[in-house]
């Protein structure tokens, strides 16, 4: 979540927006929508407490404990982690809000992470609204950076060419080079920089939709900022999430980011014309990706030599 991750400090850019401002936006009737903004700048908030001094000191002799002392925070805000017995391993993520911020007590984190959710679902509706109105399936693309989403993308725009008009909203921190990749197929394409931002939220998608002219029963693929952490818990207003996860990562993602998979309607298993190469079970990962999201479709494809994009293809017929 974006409490602890420090992306709401980031400054998002959207092609065409030198010809357009923020809140231009065209052809809407829902006036009171477009000012309900997500942008999620609690900087106070990811930073500790003005007097606050948060000291880390490591007591190897006794078994590697970790003591944290936060001089000025009340106790109950404090919090420690979880340490294994056996390995002293960590883990930050056992507490209330499921993350750690130093400073921030569990209950606040889940406030902001309350408050800033419930503005960009309330947006995300409103996207589902109108992409409903004009039948327009849409598919939020996520995965790690490097997984193939935009390899992927281009081999299924260039079969579906003819077939049916789709269009894609580009999701980076910087440049246009996966939106002119897009666009050099002749499909039109958006792109959106989040600067610090790690994913994109629905108030992105919504001023990148309305610059892309979308047709009536189309497909609009949202290809989110290669990361599988944050964009788990924002809805864009999307139909279904397709998390990319390529044979180079390792057959256990699905449990080390639970949270997307468990999201996900959709794993595709990309290059798989690799697997010759790597040490990688497509069977356990589908196990493992089942273990967290026992309904979870999965396709095994390579989308460089072509094999499995017919089930790929097919799969979006059906939807």
């Amino acid at each position: 979540m974006c409490t602890t991750c420090g992306c709401a400090s980031g400054e998002k850019t959207i092609e065409g927006d030198e010809h357009h401002h923020h809140d231009d936006h065209h052809h809407h009737d829902h006036h009171d929508a477009h000012h309900h903004h997500p942008d999620h700048h609690h900087d106070g908030e990811h930073q500790a407490p003005a007097g606050i001094v948060i000291h880390h000191h490591h007591h190897y002799h006794h078994q590697g404990d970790v003591h944290h002392h936060y001089a000025g925070v009340a106790a109950a805000e404090r919090f420690t982690p979880e340490v294994q017995p056996h390995s002293q391993d960590l883990h930050y993520g056992h507490g209330e809000a499921g993350s750690h911020a130093p400073g921030i007590g569990q209950r606040r984190l889940v406030q902001i992470e309350q408050d800033v959710l419930s503005k960009n679902n309330h947006l995300a509706a409103h996207n589902r609204e109108h992409f409903s109105a004009q039948h327009i399936l849409v598919l939020n693309l996520v995965s790690s950076p490097g997984s193939g989403k935009t390899t992927l993308l281009t081999a299924t725009l260039e079969r579906l060419a003819g077939k049916l008009p789709c269009a894609v909203i580009e999701g980076d921190q910087q440049t246009s080079n996966d939106a002119e990749r897009i666009r050099a197929t002749g499909v039109p394409a958006i792109q959106v920089n989040t600067g610090k931002g790690c994913h994109l939220d629905a108030q992105m998608v919504h001023d990148a939709a309305h610059r892309l002219d979308l047709q009536d029963h189309s497909l609009l693929f949202i290809e989110n900022v290669g990361n599988l952490v944050c964009p788990a818990s924002f809805d864009l207003g999307e139909r279904h999430k397709v998390a990319v996860l390529s044979v180079t990562e390792g057959e256990d993602k699905p449990l080390k980011y639970p949270h997307m998979f468990a999201a996900a309607t959709l794993m595709i298993i990309n290059k798989i014309d690799l697997l010759p190469y790597v040490n990688f079970s497509v069977e356990n990962c589908i196990a493992f990706a089942r273990q967290v999201n026992p309904s979870i479709q999965v396709i095994a494809l390579s989308a460089t030599s072509g094999e499995g994009m017919d089930l790929w293809l097919n799969w979006l017929g059906e939807q």
